[in-house]
């Protein structure tokens, strides 16, 4: 079907009808779209076997390298338990907030060395 026909075809159609027709379109969009990239990863396949070259040699594995965490140095500790520590991100623990309360300043609690 040539795109002025279809476009005609949509032309005819109701309100209700579009509506209808709406997600079946878009899946079949997902669903073509997910058959093209196939076909094309198998083309690119044959083509590096072809030329000697393993595909995932040439393009990786497909997934994204795991992105290494860092650590953050504590910026906080406890006056009352020193093993207690915020590094200032994230949600406050509970003897922060118990602190900030009770009148304290969190300059009281950073870690100076």
């Amino acid at each position: 079907m040539q795109i002025a026909e279809l476009e005609a075809a949509l032309d005819r159609m109701s309100y209700a009808e579009l509506k209808a027709i709406a997600p079946m379109v878009s899946m079949k969009i997902t669903e073509r779209e997910k058959a093209e990239r196939d076909a094309v990863k198998a083309e690119l396949k044959a083509l590096a076997k072809s030329k000697g070259f393993e595909f995932e040699e040439l393009f990786g594995n497909g997934s994204k390298p795991a992105k290494e965490k860092k650590t953050v140095p504590p910026k906080y500790r406890n006056p009352a338990d020193a093993t207690q520590t915020w590094t200032g991100r994230g949600r406050k623990p509970g003897w922060v907030v118990e602190e900030l309360t009770t009148g304290g300043n969190l300059d009281d609690f950073l870690i100076r060395d």
